[in-house]
């Protein structure tokens, strides 16, 4: 690694991530406010039956997306990966338009988890001007992403261990609920039948379902952008992967089990907990009814830190995802280099800058900021077409080159039936956002929900008509292990 008088390095990140850190990083991504706070919007408006159908689906569709990250993953294990992937497997304006979006998307919700730290702050302490909750928790992240991808990692395997433990007790309590052991009093399966129950509003209801389900499974993806980091990438990323499906399975169907078994789909709480109100998270009114008194604060300090990890999380991610930018040929050569100890500095200030000024923005310019936020709305989904295609025309490259399957370290489930999966839901949960504003003709809305798409069609379109690029040719993608980002910089010299 070539260094200079500075200690700057244009080399690698370090592999500092153990095997834990990223099963749980991995995991914890999956788990977050969408989960505590909004899934009780999801039983109100679909029923009970209705809602466990959308986040079945909607686990499923993140497995196979999961499994073919994790093909690709140990095959090139680099950080910020999907931009890498789509450039190397589909064309280099592919993978220009899927690393900005991703960049963009998580240096946003950086600044949205920020704002929410001092909304849930607010609870303990509403004196306490806002916005210096907010800067103390940018100024922490900052240091924990400024210090090692270990001090990262650690941060994030104790943080998603709360939330995890969070979960076990609130099935322990929640199953005890429903069995009238706490409580006083036995609820059994009848508010799975009350009036419209167990499916509510049919079809539409569970497609819009769909939409808050694919929002609670985002960060999922992040594994595949720690395998650039990971000390062994081909044990742990398929390890991590494997866990996690059937975790996300057991934690979220049991959880959303739980809920609607408790708390009728009637309850106008559940109708309003899309909100940050914890008083009317379904996990604190779960806990109330069976007795505990503190449920709120509990739940506050658990809400709390996982909005943090959830900042911390996409501090790294962003920051990853505009290193690998520079690498490959798409960001000023500056944002590639790293200090002593792997970290890439550069990378890391700006994404901060950003991340700041967007949160100013929601003090000085509330309408800048909801536009911005709205910007960002679909990105994941997009990131997720990305990921699903690249897998797409990998695998059928390696075999049309005449590559034998036993060749990867790691094969994807179900291929191709897996990858079609995603990008027929991504594209229904995408179109799905608010079909509504089509059929009253409100381009407003139209434009505030579906923003992003435009956006990174002309980051695309713009890339190849600029640089001239094509679509790969099967018979030419390079699909030789590969642990140098800077093959992607040489693929876009030739295709310029």
């Amino acid at each position: 690694m070539d260094g200079n008088e500075n200690g700057e390095s244009t080399g690698q990140v370090k592999r500092g991530l153990k095997s834990r850190h990223v099963s749980m990083i991995a995991l914890g991504g999956s788990i977050g406010t969408g989960l505590f706070v909004a899934s009780g919007s999801t039983i109100s408006q679909a029923g009970p039956m209705g809602a466990l159908t959308a986040y079945f689906f909607m686990g499923l569709m993140v497995y196979f997306l999961m499994t073919s990250l994790g093909e690709m993953a140990t095959n090139m294990p680099i950080s910020g990966s999907f931009a890498a992937y789509s450039s190397k497997y589909v064309d280099p304006a592919l993978g220009f338009a899927m690393g900005w979006n991703y960049w963009f998307n998580w240096a946003i919700t950086v600044a949205v988890d920020i704002s929410t730290a001092a909304l849930v702050m607010r609870f303990w302490l509403p004196n306490v001007p806002e916005w210096i909750w907010s800067s103390i928790a940018l100024v922490l992240i900052f240091i924990i992403n400024a210090l090692s991808v270990r001090a990262f990692g650690e941060t994030e395997f104790w943080m998603s261990l709360i939330k995890v433990v969070t979960i076990v007790i609130f099935l322990a309590v929640g199953c005890l609920t429903i069995f009238g052991i706490m409580g006083g009093h036995f609820i059994g399966m009848r508010n799975f039948t009350i009036k419209q129950a167990p499916f509510v509003g049919g079809f539409p209801a569970i497609l819009s379902v769909f939409v808050v389900a694919g929002f609670s499974f985002q960060g999922t993806e992040l594994v595949g952008i720690t395998a650039g980091e990971s000390q062994d990438p081909q044990h742990s990323v398929p390890k991590a992967i494997n866990e996690v499906f059937w975790r996300i399975i057991l934690f979220y169907i049991l959880t959303i089990f739980v809920i609607g078994a408790i708390i009728p789909y009637t309850n106008h709480a559940l109708l309003g907990s899309s909100t940050t109100d914890i008083a009317i998270s379904p996990f604190t009114l779960v806990f109330q009814r069976a007795g505990l008194a503190a449920a709120a604060s509990v739940m506050n300090a658990v809400i709390l830190s996982s909005v943090i990890s959830s900042a911390n999380s996409g501090m790294y991610a962003s920051t990853r995802m505009l290193y690998s930018l520079s690498n490959s040929g798409y960001a000023p050569k500056k944002l590639g280099q790293t200090a002593s100890n792997g970290i890439p500095y550069y990378s890391l200030l700006v994404t901060t800058v950003v991340s700041l000024l967007t949160f100013i923005s929601s003090i000085a310019g509330p309408q800048l900021y909801m536009w911005l936020v709205a910007a960002s709305g679909l990105t994941g989904f997009i990131a997720w077409f990305g990921i699903a295609i690249s897998h797409y025309r990998f695998r059928r490259a390696f075999v049309k080159q005449g590559h034998s399957l036993s060749e990867l370290k790691y094969h994807a489930k179900l291929f191709p039936f897996g990858p079609l999966l995603c990008l027929v839901l991504c594209i229904l949960v995408i179109v799905g956002q608010n079909p509504t504003a089509f059929l009253h003709f409100d381009w407003k809305q139209i434009l505030v929900t579906y923003i992003s798409v435009p956006l990174v069609l002309v980051l695309y379109f713009g890339y190849k008509w600029k640089n001239h690029t094509k679509i790969i040719p099967l018979e030419k993608v390079d699909v030789s292990p590969s642990h140098e980002e800077e093959d992607l910089s040489k693929l876009n010299d030739q295709q310029s």
